[in-house]
């Protein structure tokens, strides 16, 4: 299998897993126990916490370790509308569902929703937007989850708090792929997730300034300074502080190295007629190239590739099999019936151009035979 949805998953690196192992046995221990044991999973737990600031340029005491971007999304959101109590949000189009569904939850509850302006490549047009009065919080991405498109975070970041408001960035999918400096970007808040830098599942943090007011979404033992009670996942954590140390050594050649497959697959795709690239006009991640065929449903043809050994997404895995179309894509102005189609190819550690071209492979012989499947219809 050519497994090419990294923006979904990646694998876990076996240097990850070996770190987590310990954990998962040999060492027991609560990280709130007095004890011996208690006091090397404490050691460990704030050996991870140190790995996760330094990879993003915060402090360890700003890292809150939660079970992944979508609680640490919800906690920035929900907890700051807590604390402030009423006022505006403002968040792109362009956001991954953990962010847009709180926000419309908080809509009509003392809150009110403001959408920044994005142009046809999904990148917020930071020169169009005017803050109101209101506004408390700003939420918008690092990069997109579907189209790669990197957002202009710190130049948004300076109106913002031109304006005494704070801002939020969801940088799950930037994370390891491209330099992701807090303190540069002029945030707040921000998100990170472990499953998507080759660490475990169920693991990822919220950076928070210490001067931002949050509330707590759940309440017990007080653990992450009382933020996220909870007995912390020890072997997860350990395992997202070792990955973000390997991604924070290694992110030049990563990058180099996605970035070449991706290239190798947008040159084959102009052989393919009808296809189009979307966001071909703005910077994206080096890993991510969404596009789609004309005249083709995406959930079929990513079905086909699937019988064929290929593993890709039919756009953000977290609405596959929905059959709507993209909500990014809609924002962009693209065309239902287009979008319809939208295929995201997402390359990781593990991937060689024997991927690229089993995929360029399955492609052709799969669009010629859904076409004639079409005609024939």
């Amino acid at each position: 299998m050519s497994y090419l949805d990294h923006n979904a998953t990646t694998p876990v690196d076996p240097r990850v897993v070996a770190a987590m192992l310990p954990f998962l046995g040999a060492e027991p221990g609560n990280p709130s126990s007095a004890h011996r044991p208690g006091r090397r999973a404490r050691a460990a737990l704030e050996q991870a916490r140190e790995q996760v600031a330094a990879l993003v340029g915060a402090q360890p005491r700003q890292v809150v370790f939660t079970s992944g971007g979508t609680e640490a999304n919800n906690l920035a959101l929900f907890g700051l509308a807590a604390a402030e109590g009423h006022g505006r949000i403002a968040l792109s189009p362009v956001e991954h569902p953990s962010v847009i569904e709180p926000a419309q939850a908080l809509a009509g509850r003392d809150w009110e929703l403001d959408w920044l302006p994005v142009d046809a490549d999904g990148r917020v047009d930071v020169a169009a937007w005017t803050p109101a009065a209101e506004t408390r919080l700003v939420s918008l991405m690092w990069a997109n989850n579907e189209t790669g498109v990197v957002q202009p975070v710190a130049e948004l970041a300076a109106r913002v708090r031109a304006a005494g408001a704070l801002l939020h960035s969801d940088a799950v999918q930037a994370l390891g792929k491209l330099p992701v400096d807090y303190r540069a970007g002029g945030v707040h808040l921000l998100t990170l997730s472990s499953h998507k830098i080759n660490g475990p599942q169920g693991v990822g943090a919220l950076i928070v300034d210490p001067a931002v007011d949050l509330m707590p979404r759940q309440r017990g033992g007080g653990q992450e300074r009382g933020l996220r009670s909870g007995t912390e996942n020890l072997a997860g954590i350990v395992g997202f502080g070792r990955a973000a140390e390997l991604a924070g050594t290694e992110l030049a050649a990563r990058a180099t190295a996605a970035r070449a497959l991706v290239e190798r697959l947008e040159l084959g795709l102009r052989a393919i007629p009808g296809v189009t690239c979307f966001a071909a006009g703005a910077e994206r991640l080096p890993n991510t190239l969404l596009f789609a065929v004309d005249g083709i449903d995406g959930e079929a043809l990513l079905l086909a590739l699937d019988r064929e050994g290929v593993a890709v997404s039919s756009g953000s895995a977290c609405h596959s099999g929905t059959g709507a179309p993209s909500h990014v894509l809609a924002a962009m102005g693209v065309a239902d019936a287009l979008a319809r189609g939208a295929i995201r190819v997402s390359v990781g550690q593990g991937n060689d151009a024997a991927d690229i071209d089993a995929l360029l492979a399955a492609l052709g012989r799969q669009v010629t035979a859904l076409r004639r499947l079409v005609a024939s219809a």
